[in-house]
């Protein structure tokens, strides 16, 4: 699914436009098929794996950081701070980092894999919350560009859906169903990007602060 939305991305000259988001795929993409291989190679509870799929994680989830602060740039383009956005950027996730360390060191030592662990989970709720601030600068900045609003709206889904399963994974650790959701998620957010770039047109626009403001209205 990672291909298929990378093609999507080029064969709509969009590669240059959101080279961020690219990469993510392309990086996506490597990952899933060496992890198919170690799997192939070591197998399911070998310590390779393991140690494969921990910093793999890790790794990709700084990428999707990375994506979300490019959204930030394309909708702030106008106002011309797109250097404060990749300042705050690195202060968010050296902070998020930061917090990370002082958390494992409190509790299980100094452990990298555990730390990379843990610092995917705190990204996790950090994109989240990022991820609802950004829609609320669309709303209030009137974004009409349908293919940006499409593409902030899917992180939303995604940050919130992965948050969800963390927190609930915390709640109920014994319940096996949390183990799917991150393979589901990992195709469903291609997919979702597959869609915006091969069925929105970059020109295409939607008021999105209109139809909110009629929707309240009626309420």
């Amino acid at each position: 699914m990672d291909a298929l939305a990378l093609v999507c991305v080029i064969k709509t000259r969009s590669f240059k436009k959101y080279v961020t988001l690219s990469l993510f795929l392309l990086s996506s993409g490597a990952v899933t098929i060496t992890s198919f291989g170690i799997l192939a190679v070591y197998g399911f509870r070998s310590a390779q794996y393991y140690y494969f799929y921990f910093y793999s994680d890790g790794t990709m989830t700084i990428f999707l950081f990375f994506v979300l602060m490019a959204l930030y740039a394309h909708v702030f383009a106008e106002l011309g701070v797109g250097r404060y956005v990749h300042v705050g950027a690195m202060l968010i996730l050296a902070g998020t980092a930061l917090f990370s360390v002082r958390a494992v060191a409190a509790s299980h030592g100094r452990m990298l894999p555990v730390f990379v662990m843990a610092l995917s989970q705190n990204l996790y709720f950090v994109g989240l919350v990022l991820t609802y601030v950004l829609w609320g600068a669309v709303m209030k900045l009137r974004e009409t560009r349908t293919r940006v609003i499409q593409l902030v709206l899917s992180l939303g889904v995604f940050f919130s859906a992965f948050a969800a399963s963390f927190a609930l994974g915390n709640l109920y650790p014994s319940f096996t169903l949390w183990r799917y959701v991150a393979p589901i998620l990992g195709i469903c957010l291609p997919a979702a990007w597959a869609y915006t770039f091969s069925q929105i047109s970059d020109e295409a626009r939607l008021a999105v602060a209109s139809v909110a403001a009629g929707s309240s209205i009626s309420r």
